[in-house]
């Protein structure tokens, strides 16, 4: 055995408390190296009467490791606990002052985890965990009200730019409220909605403004009540990080210099605040002179934006934030926010947008999920050729072993948004791999969002193009894959298997791209069988019973002598299902 790869540290992703009364416990070890992890646990003032030694589960394995899951109930809400990891006869104890061949007495040395306290639970809003969001860029979805169009309005569905306009506004939004009803989503994520010159409206200069080109703050609270009414969540954008250069105290600071009473609302290097040689000489998002950056150490500025975070949640109900750029702004500050947003409101979603791992942020003190680039990446790779069933297996395991659980079961999974190109334009406008793509997102853990349009075959390079029109008429929308949609929507939502259950990859090779997997709690046993590839694929995998039945037609299918076989077309897919209860 490597023991260099064996490692636990109790705290993190590593051991949590998952509720009030179970505590999490994940250790790792070198892939395919060990035959058995055990967790040794007890409570250290009584460990005679209250021992008990769990089998881990080996719940995912990316290239290098393999790890140990298991979830223990300890007694009083205490625990003290070793691993005892075995190969054949040979075995070896993880302990909190390192790996030994022995166990000393319980519980001497042994990894503690001193009490769950409920104050201290990383709790997410268990909406969240039953929600599908649709993502909206208002200026592009629909012009429900030409008179608050923008000068120089361009006829809809034309060719989309950087700087062009063609009158979306929120009034669009509800005269098609009844339409995503019946798509069958109950959330949506409005991009910035609040005044600023852009179309997209993430340079603002009012922060508790609606653009008049949307309408007015009243107007949104009517679309979230309408929303609400039809059990739609609705998620705002909040651009904290940076804001216009048009923003008033910003302007200050141009006009007044080192005198400005705002100077430190930003992060000045320089006076003048101007942009020399391409370079600002203040801090931006990016190089965008039109972008300068918030200090949000400073008080008056945190305390600016945690008032505009509670306002819209108080005043206008709206039900959570996506952070932008959320990796560039300090972590005091969204502590901060997360308490006045909880406290407005304790079942409010965060989201924040960090591209890469976000361990730091999803800890119980800031978010409650991110937008989970790293999961698109890893699912578009796959669907479009890229690697075979073990690397994605393994890729997608690793993931998982990212975070906690309860963070698992929230992160905001997508496959495409106003940032990257369209999913349909991504896998090279096949139908086929599109579906393979959106079955995974609908049947993995997570919460599943729709980016607007990718429903009807909107299609989309690089921003600007990805930010298209939204299409009205059926005539020109893809309905066979409108209909797609709309059924594994309201798969997901019927079954909280897809939601909440156990994720486990049950046939994945090497240069085979085909994968089979399945999804399971107390109630449903689902597994879901893919073929990856051009050619027509029969998939097989040992099967104990023979009650199971597609998921989508009802139609009994039943394994030979034990196999389950399962022909699928090129690029097709099919879901079976069986009842445990």
């Amino acid at each position: 055995m490597l023991l260099e790869a064996m490692y636990h540290v109790p705290r993190d992703k590593w051991a949590y408390a998952y509720d009030t009364k179970t505590i999490h416990l994940r250790v790792r070890t070198k892939r395919d190296d060990v035959d058995c992890v055990a967790a040794l646990t007890g409570d250290k003032y009584d460990w005679k009467h209250t021992f008990y030694e769990i089998i881990m589960e080996k719940a995912a394995s990316d290239d290098r490791f393999d790890y140990w899951e298991a979830a223990v109930r300890p007694k009083y809400k205490r625990l003290s606990y070793t691993f005892r990891v075995s190969k054949g006869q040979e075995n070896v104890y993880l302990l909190d002052n390192g790996i030994r061949s022995e166990c000393p007495q319980p519980p001497n040395h042994f990894y503690e985890f001193p009490y769950i306290h409920q104050i201290d639970l990383f709790k997410v809003p268990n909406w969240a965990k039953d929600a599908v969001f649709y993502q909206i860029m208002t200026e592009r979805f629909a012009n429900g009200d030409p008179a608050n169009d923008p000068e120089g309005t361009e006829a809809w569905g034309g060719t989309p730019k950087l700087d062009n306009f063609f009158g979306g506004d929120l009034q669009g939004v509800l005269d098609h409220l009844d339409d995503l009803h019946e798509l069958g989503i109950n959330a949506v994520y409005f991009t910035p909605l609040f005044l600023s010159p852009s179309n997209n409206k993430y340079d603002i200069v009012d922060y508790k403004k609606i653009d008049p080109h949307f309408g007015d703050n009243e107007l949104l609270k009517h679309v979230v009540e309408e929303c609400h009414l039809r059990g739609i969540r609705v998620m705002l954008d909040a651009v904290f990080n940076h804001c216009s250069d048009k923003f008033p105290p910003f302007q200050d600071v141009l006009e007044k210099g080192e005198y400005s009473v705002y100077k430190d609302w930003f992060h000045i290097n320089s006076f003048p605040a101007e942009v020399a040689d391409g370079i600002p000489t203040y801090d931006t998002f990016g190089f965008f002179g039109n972008m300068p950056k918030f200090n949000t150490a400073n008080y008056e500025v945190r305390a600016y934006l945690l008032e505009v975070a509670e306002y819209w949640i108080k005043e206008i109900k709206v039900d959570g934030w996506r952070l932008d750029v959320a990796n560039e702004v300090d972590h005091h500050f969204w502590r901060d926010f997360r308490k006045v947003v909880k406290s407005a409101n304790p079942e409010a979603y965060i989201v924040g947008e960090v591209w890469s791992d976000s361990l730091t942020w999803l800890l119980g003190d800031q978010f409650d999920s991110v937008m989970n680039y790293p999961f698109s990446g890893t699912v578009l790779e796959f669907f479009n050729g890229g690697m075979d069933g073990i690397t994605f297996g393994q890729r997608i395991g690793a993931l998982l072993m990212r975070y906690p659980q309860q963070t698992n079961e929230v992160v905001f999974n997508l496959l495409g948004s106003h940032d990257t190109p369209r999913l349909l334009t991504v896998v090279g406008e096949d139908k086929r791999r599109l579906k393979l793509a959106v079955v995974f997102l609908f049947t993995f853990m997570g919460t599943p969002c729709i980016y607007y349009g990718d429903e009807i075959g909107l299609t989309g390079t690089e921003d600007p193009d990805c930010r298209k029109c939204m299409e009205w008429d059926e005539k020109k929308q893809d309905r066979e894959l409108y209909d797609f949609y709309q059924m594994m929507i309201f798969l997901r939502k019927g079954h909280k298997a897809l939601r909440e259950g156990r994720f486990r990859i049950l046939v994945a090779c090497e240069n085979d791209p085909c994968i089979v997997y399945e999804r399971a709690d107390e109630i449903i046993h689902f597994t879901v069988w893919m073929n990856n590839s051009p050619e027509p694929r029969t998939l097989r995998h040992p099967m104990e019973t023979d009650d199971w039945q597609d998921a989508l037609t009802g139609e009994p299918v039943a394994p030979k002598e034990g196999i389950m076989h399962i022909s699928l077309d090129p690029y097709g897919y099919r879901i079976l299902c069986r009842n445990l209860s």
